[in-house]
């Protein structure tokens, strides 16, 4: 159903331009102070033919010192308790899709080791937390295809985490004994995407770009709280939400949102958002908090 005519042409058409203008980003430095919380709507792997959205990732990337070592929650790894993915140089990638191009099967994003990053978040954790450290299991769609765009070198110590619950309350806490990493010059990051209502798109949806009202009345109840800082609403948003359950049937998508948020020195100071619009109908927000 998905498959298009090309694999990442877009990306493809940029990448030399992309680790060029990448290789050019300050690495962090003490003095830069504590790096931003992310929350970003990630795509799927077709984000690698979209050039508008490939040059406003890496925009946003442009912005940020270059990251000593980046923590990412991804939509796509539920499990308790928490996990996080493989350290080695290479680990192979999850190809957690299905219905596209073949290519996108044997791509890669071969990050450095990153044993140490994986050390310093289980250590943030407390030990009443039980972290699982696998040894094979490698970053999914929802991590390696925005960084690759981001982070075209793939010169960043990675570190997947797992989504062990889907209480907002819960997760905010994992965002703050996250928060300390950002002082150490490491990027969190909660991959998501701002709706996900896929069994409610068209084939209008999707070829026409019309936007269904449920996805659009979500992203603006998600703006107007997220830029208020209003982080109780947000906690809420299953019973206060326009355009649910429909902008995200199952929640697991909109979740990394809070902890990003709990990464946040102060959440209610607000948020500033990065990426807007839609794709494919669904709402691309995406924002940065410190």
């Amino acid at each position: 159903m998905w498959n298009s005519g090309t694999a990442a042409g877009a990306f493809l058409a940029r990448e030399s331009a992309l680790i060029e203008r990448a290789d050019r980003r300050t690495p962090w430095a003490p003095e830069n102070g504590p790096l931003p919380a992310l929350f970003l709507s990630h795509g799927a792997p077709p984000l690698l033919e979209d050039a508008d959205w490939i040059d406003e990732l890496a925009r946003w990337a442009d912005d940020l010192p270059r990251p000593r070592g980046i923590v990412i929650v991804s939509a796509h790894w539920e499990s308790a308790p928490i996990a996080l993915s493989a350290t080695e140089t290479g680990t192979p990638l999850v190809y957690d899709f299905g219905g596209f191009h073949p290519d996108y099967f044997s791509m890669s994003y071969a990050t450095p080791d990153s044993t140490w990053l994986a050390d310093r978040v289980a250590a943030s954790l407390p030990d009443d937390y039980s972290v699982v450290r696998h040894s094979s299991r490698g970053l999914d769609h929802g991590a390696w295809v925005p960084l690759k765009v981001m982070y075209p070198a793939a010169d960043v110590p990675v570190v997947q985490m797992s989504i062990p619950t889907h209480d907002p309350a819960r997760l905010l806490e994992i965002g703050a004994h996250l928060r300390e990493l950002r002082d150490e010059g490491v990027l969190i990051i909660g991959s998501g995407f701002g709706t996900h209502g896929l069994p409610f798109l068209t084939a209008e949806n999707i070829g026409a770009g019309a936007v269904p009202s449920w996805s659009a009345e979500f992203d603006d109840w998600f703006a107007e709280a997220a830029q208020a800082g209003d982080v109780e609403t947000l906690a809420n948003y299953s019973s206060r939400a326009p355009g649910m359950p429909y902008a995200h049937p199952t929640v697991e998508h909109f979740s990394p949102v809070f902890v990003a948020l709990g990464a946040a020195a102060d959440p209610e100071v607000g948020v500033r958002t990065t990426v807007n619009g839609f794709w494919w109908g669904l709402a691309r927000r995406s924002f940065q908090v410190a």
